[in-house]
């Protein structure tokens, strides 16, 4: 019989959360009895690569993992905002969230900081990485694609709900006489 691991650690940006992060706590919370979900880069929002607040951002891990059932006492949600070194954000880390036994990660940064950082890091198997990416999601947003199909409903009606596609819609706009390119 599997040994369930007490309480472990899984970091994204969540901009925004998608189907394949909800797999992902899916999966490891037949691993695990309860999930940090740290929410990375919080100080960020009103940006291109980071539209939404940690706020809207948890308020559509909330309503995704509830809309699966997940019990508010599998999982808490905790915003950390970047560090100016990427040797300390893993002390920052430690230092804002209980204590973890592992953190799952595919992202090589994370998973060498955590490893170096004496803790244990564990992969995550990816749900059609092709499609189920932010970059993507956020692309058929500004493109008026259909990226509905991508994200839970409880996402689409957050986002819907603070105008988020008309909002990373205007941070793309310049007001430069000299086209951009993307």
């Amino acid at each position: 019989m599997a040994t369930i691991t007490r309480r472990v650690l899984f970091v994204g940006r969540f901009q925004p959360f998608h189907h394949g992060h909800q797999e992902a706590i899916l999966y490891i919370l037949r691993e695990a009895e309860e999930v940090i979900i740290v929410i990375g880069s919080a100080q960020k929002s009103h940006e291109m690569d980071n539209p939404f607040t940690a706020g809207e951002r948890i308020m559509m891990i909330q309503g995704a993992l509830n809309s699966k059932g997940v019990e508010a006492t599998k999982y808490c949600i905790i915003p950390i905002p970047d560090s100016s070194m990427h040797v300390l954000w893993t002390s920052q880390v430690i230092a804002y969230c209980p204590d973890f036994d592992v953190v799952y990660s595919n992202e090589p940064l994370t998973r060498c900081l955590f490893k170096e950082a004496g803790r244990e890091v564990k992969p995550i198997p990816m749900l059609q990485r092709d499609i189920y990416c932010a970059t993507e999601i956020r692309e058929r947003m500004l493109h008026d694609g259909n990226w509905q199909q991508l994200v839970p409903f409880s996402v689409v009606e957050v986002i819907e709900g603070i105008n988020g596609i008309q909002r990373l819609k205007d941070l793309v706009q310049s007001d430069s006489p000299f086209p951009t390119k993307r």
